[in-house]
């Protein structure tokens, strides 16, 4: 009787180790993007509907964000533990926030996809060009504060332009109507929208800051240090599932955007797709990714990065470089290839 009982505790004792992972208890993790559902988020939709954060032990929720702004002060606040923003932002956040610092636990984009956009009709060619003309964008918003940059890289004063102060909603209406000579913005935005008004894609002109001597970074995954330095866990574990989710949508570009109608009915799925193979062109795919890996940071071009936003945001005491961002939460390269 005795052996029979011992006998029975030992099965069940082996049997709540091999317990599955997804069966235990998840941490919940609140995850903000930077805007509204849009393609190249596709890759957490995916990793939420393919079980890669559950495997992590994680319960995800993820909502939109309101700007990249918007989502690093919800994360800094404690408001949502992980975010997706701007990894500049973070300069003058850390540097008016030292006891709410943000950082960088897995640079997504390669590249920044701020831009001057025009139209052919207005006869910007060159950055020379808009000395003298207005441009348009919101107060605050990123490309626009750091167009003193784009200014100083191609030798024009920053001065020499006039600006409107616009609603997001607004900027590329303004354009399409004439009533501005050009606008800063983020082109998976900016052209898109353009030509949904119904201008051709020819007609479109961009001029990337990456691609006019301002070589920053762009979006990145984060958290607070507090947070990673208290849950290393689960912001490995996040970053895991996200570069499996990833890794599934540039291998089928067309088929994650399935993850993402199941999230939201109304999205244009062609759209979409338009979109992300745009954000792959630029930033998600980039020969440095496809070489290195995501996720992979060159310490210089990141100091130099803080240097130029110190410089656009009027930081007089910019972070340290360290203090951005982070790759110890990385797994193996070859585990980041596409």
């Amino acid at each position: 009787m005795v052996a029979t009982r011992r006998t029975s505790c030992l099965i069940a004792l082996a049997l709540l180790a091999l317990a599955p992972a997804a069966a235990r208890a998840e941490t919940e993790v609140k995850f903000v993007l930077d805007w509204a559902l849009q393609g190249n988020h596709a890759m957490w939709a995916i990793a939420l509907d393919k079980g890669y954060f559950a495997r992590e032990g994680l319960k995800v929720t993820m909502d939109r964000g309101f700007g990249s702004g918007d989502s690093t002060i919800k994360v800094g606040s404690g408001t949502y533990d992980i975010g997706f923003s701007d990894v500049n932002g973070l300069v003058k956040f850390n540097a008016e926030n030292p006891t709410h610092a943000v950082i960088s636990v897995l640079q997504v984009f390669d590249n920044l996809l701020a831009a001057v956009v025009t139209l052919k009709a207005k006869n910007i060619k060159t950055p020379q060009d808009l000395v003298g003309k207005t441009l348009a964008s919101p107060d605050g918003e990123g490309s626009r504060l750091l167009f003193p940059a784009f200014a100083r890289a191609n030798k024009i004063d920053p001065a020499s332009v006039k600006w409107i102060s616009v609603t997001p909603q607004m900027r590329e209406t303004l354009l399409v109507q004439g009533q501005t000579d050009a606008i800063t913005g983020f082109t998976s935005t900016a052209i898109f929208n353009i030509k949904n008004a119904g201008v051709p894609v020819g007609d479109i002109v961009t001029m990337p800051y990456p691609e006019y001597g301002v070589n920053l970074y762009g979006n990145s995954i984060n958290t607070t240090a507090a947070y990673a330095e208290k849950n290393p866990q689960v912001v490995a574990g996040f970053v895991r599932a996200s570069i499996a989710g990833w890794r599934d949508m540039v291998r089928d570009p067309k088929g994650a955007m399935a993850f993402l109608k199941k999230r939201d009915p109304l999205i244009n799925e062609q759209l979409e797709l338009d979109r992300l193979q745009h954000v792959l062109d630029k930033a998600l795919l980039t020969p440095a990714i496809k070489a290195k890996g995501l996720g992979t940071v060159d310490p210089e071009r990141m100091a130099r990065a803080v240097t130029i936003n110190a410089e656009a945001f009027n930081v007089a005491n910019p972070p340290k470089p360290e203090t951005i961002y982070t790759t110890k939460f990385l797994p193996p390269a070859a585990d980041r290839m596409p």
